[in-house]
């Protein structure tokens, strides 16, 4: 980031020589850094056309008054740190967001509180910034009057490093944005997606938490991504899922927690994606793969009380699965190896029945599906020949 030899500080405050922050970016020159007291700023649309640093002391209030968009950044070099924003205009034609940065670069938002808000943290057109250690709470009822809680819009390189995100329509979004580490966030209690991504590339995931959203995290028509070391939790509802895969192709799956969703991963027309080390615990579902996914590997997962671990619409797999652990296999190992002597079938004949009528998951537990799962296993007639584990762990894969 540049600055300059004769940058100063700014003092905005109620009694001071400058009461707002509007005035303070007027005088301020490049690189300057406008130093905010405590209070409450009555004030919207605040433009951010120069280099600068706007940094609150104690969190002020800016309230916007529920009349548009907060602040907007259209310069380089641009820090906000400090704020706490509210009241952010809602409407039916424009997106207002409480911060928007438009074709910027080197951008840094940070310790940024906002509630009361239409969108959150909008970038549009900017690259090479950090959006760190800010707290959204909306409080969104329905998803055709609100707006996410952070939104990439053909941005690059970008870091989005421990926000806290509830109470929006999509937690984060991304469109057309390429190079993306999205780091340590929890994206939780949202009425869409914790994330939600489409058409964007060679982005990172690591450790985040998604939980409780009303359909836990799509990934749609996008390639080389990887998502490691994150938990997909208590993502519940007839249309729910930890991850949806769409159109996902050359991506990894490393590492990550799936527990208590309806259904654990949804894979829809996925290729040559790596999914190793993850954990699906207590799903409806561990695994659903509807029609065209082709040379996926599934190796050193552990698949733990689901109600289904596999469940597959196609008499074709090409797909490897090896070395899985899981918790419904009643094999044995004679030779003391760790590795089952009998292969494991994961796809069984009563989730190909409840994939084609739905209503019979009542029968779920009963005799019933406990005596037509055993009649497939002794001559699978509907579920795929191929689609086994021939060398099933005994142990779970730590």
């Amino acid at each position: 980031m540049g600055t300059s030899l004769w940058a100063k500080t700014i003092v905005v405050c109620q009694d001071c020589e400058l009461g707002s922050i509007k005035e303070g970016i007027a005088v301020a020159v490049d690189f300057d850094t406008l130093l905010i007291k405590k209070g409450t700023y009555k004030e919207y649309n605040i433009l951010i056309d120069k280099p600068l640093t706007l940094l609150g002391e104690n969190y002020p209030v800016i309230d916007g008054g529920k009349r548009g968009e907060i602040i907007r950044i259209v310069s380089d070099n641009v820090t906000v740190d400090g704020l706490f924003l509210i009241n952010v205009g809602t409407s039916y034609t424009t997106d207002y967001a409480a911060i928007r940065v438009v074709k910027s670069e080197n951008f840094i938002i940070q310790n940024v509180v906002l509630e009361k808000l239409f969108f959150g943290i909008y970038l549009e057109k900017s690259n090479h910034g950090k959006v760190y250690h800010n707290k959204i709470i909306g409080d969104a009822v329905d998803e055709y009057n609100s707006g996410n809680g952070i939104q990439l819009w053909y941005s690059h390189n970008v870091v989005v490093d421990r926000n806290i995100v509830q109470g929006v329509r999509d937690g984060i979004y991304l469109e057309f944005s390429d190079h993306i580490t999205i780091n340590n966030n929890q994206s939780t209690n949202n009425l869409r997606y914790g994330l939600h991504f489409m058409f964007s590339n060679d982005d990172t995931y690591t450790n985040n938490t998604f939980q409780n959203n009303g359909a836990g995290v799509a990934v749609m028509f996008s390639k080389r991504i990887l998502m490691k070391g994150n938990t997909f939790r208590q993502n519940w509802g007839s249309a729910a899922f930890g991850m949806l895969l769409k159109e996902i192709n050359d991506a990894e799956i490393i590492d990550n927690t799936f527990e208590e969703n309806t259904i654990g991963i949804n894979i829809e027309g996925s290729n040559r994606i790596t999914y190793e080390g993850n954990d699906f615990i207590n799903n409806g579902w561990a695994v659903k793969v509807l029609g065209a996914c082709y040379t996926n590997s599934f190796v050193k997962n552990n698949f733990l009380y689901n109600s289904f671990d596999i469940s597959y619409n196609s008499k074709l797999n090409d797909n490897k699965f090896e070395n899985n652990y899981w918790s419904n296999y009643t094999g044995y190992d004679l030779d003391k190896d760790g590795i089952g002597d009998v292969p494991y079938r994961p796809v069984k004949l009563f989730s190909y029945i409840v994939n084609r009528t739905p209503e019979t998951i009542v029968l779920l537990r009963s005799l019933f599906m406990d005596i037509i799962d055993f009649s497939e296993k002794v001559s699978p007639v509907f579920t795929p020949d191929n689609l086994m584990d021939a060398m099933p762990l005994m142990k779970k894969t730590e």
